[in-house]
């Protein structure tokens, strides 16, 4: 693997989060200045920047790193190149966290993250033999809100125990936090609760989630097709949860792309070069 390059910009680093090559997201911020600002890098772990030799193994060599300080000043160039010493494949991000916010980009609630995930990596537990919300969000807490989350099928009746006996979240049954909201369903309340509602793309493909979830495929013209195809895996998937939770990811990786990157493309007969 060739390693990347010592810097990537804010808007480099937004095109790969969302997607199966999103780097391993680290914030050295000094703990003072993580606990005086409201948001975080979408699915970043926080690690003490002068504690480098107590997690530098925890890293994952076979992907690329990169590192976020609050300016892009003296931690992260210098933990970058620590880490390229140790022949990781790390870079920083250019001009930090606040180049992130001046470009516009979307950060996760800390104060929310804090609450519901005192521990990292979480645990979620939810229903088995997951259709569409139940693949839908762990797919946006990988993506988004941590990287690293375990997620756990068990019977109905079994979440809220299992959940309170093991530390982990419950999440789309009734009676909890993440769930049902009237019409909106687990995918939008993840979004509200995190503050991830306005990033436009996340929010159109939650309409999509909603339609496909709560048989209202009149809320976006995917919604339909995303039915289709979540049952048709669940067909194929069987009692193989996390088979399918796998296949599903790719259904939504797909998805968030062509709302990000092709949702203008068409495409009609005879083709034109």
């Amino acid at each position: 693997m060739l390693a990347q390059s010592f810097s990537i910009s804010p808007l480099e680093l937004w095109n790969l989060l969302g997607t199966p090559r999103a780097p391993q997201l680290i914030d050295v911020r000094r703990r003072d200045i993580y606990e005086s600002v409201a948001g975080l890098l979408p699915a970043s772990r926080w690690r003490e920047p002068t504690a480098l030799a107590d997690w530098i193994g925890t890293l994952d060599r076979a992907r690329p790193i990169v590192i976020a300080c609050k300016l892009g000043k003296e931690l992260s160039q210098t933990i970058t190149a620590e880490l390229r010493a140790a022949g990781y494949n790390a870079a920083m991000l250019a001009g930090g966290q606040g180049a992130w916010l001046d470009a516009g980009l979307p950060t996760i609630d800390r104060a929310t993250a804090d609450r519901i995930m005192p521990a990292r990596p979480s645990t979620w537990i939810t229903r088995r033999r997951p259709k569409i919300d139940r693949i839908a969000c762990p797919w946006l807490i990988r993506r988004f809100i941590d990287a690293d989350a375990r997620f756990l099928f068990v019977d109905p009746d079994y979440v809220e125990a299992a959940a309170a006996e093991f530390g982990g979240i419950p999440f789309d049954i009734p009676n909890v936090e993440i769930s049902h909201d009237g019409e909106r369903c687990s995918f939008d309340t993840l979004l509200k609760l995190f503050r991830l509602e306005s990033e436009k793309s996340l929010a159109r493909l939650a309409l999509i989630v909603r339609g496909a979830d709560t048989a209202r495929p009149d809320l976006a013209p995917e919604a339909a097709g995303l039915h289709a195809v979540s049952l048709g895996l669940s067909a194929l998937a069987g009692d193989d949860d996390h088979a399918l939770l796998k296949q599903g990811f790719a259904v939504y990786d797909a998805l968030f792309a062509w709302l990000r990157f092709a949702a203008d493309e068409r495409h009609n007969w005879p083709a034109r070069a």
